[in-house]
């Protein structure tokens, strides 16, 4: 998702998609998050910062989406392919 990732709603339910397809809920709601999220891990909860704009939902999750235990075989082929180009860029920015 480099370069050619836009802040658009489109992005913003691909990145969605690969959450809830690898079996976590999603809600946005009000709260006091430090990073714009919180994970209920066990509850395989995930909630976001509803007051946040599309750009700043994006780069949440952007954030977020290297952090959960993700089966990749739960994922459609898109949000895989989205999901395996996220985690290599992640990894090449932790190095």
């Amino acid at each position: 998702m480099g370069a050619e990732m836009k802040y658009t709603q489109n992005t913003l339910d691909k990145l969605q998609a690969i959450v809830e397809e690898a079996g976590y809920v999603l809600r946005y709601e009000r709260g006091t998050f430090q990073s714009g999220y919180c994970v209920l891990e066990e509850k395989k909860v995930v909630v976001l910062n509803k007051f946040l704009q599309t750009e700043g939902r994006i780069n949440t999750m952007l954030d977020l989406i290297p952090q959960l235990s993700i089966n990749k075989e739960l994922l459609s082929s898109e949000s895989k392919k989205i999901y395996t180009e996220l985690i290599s860029k992640f990894q090449s920015e932790e190095k």
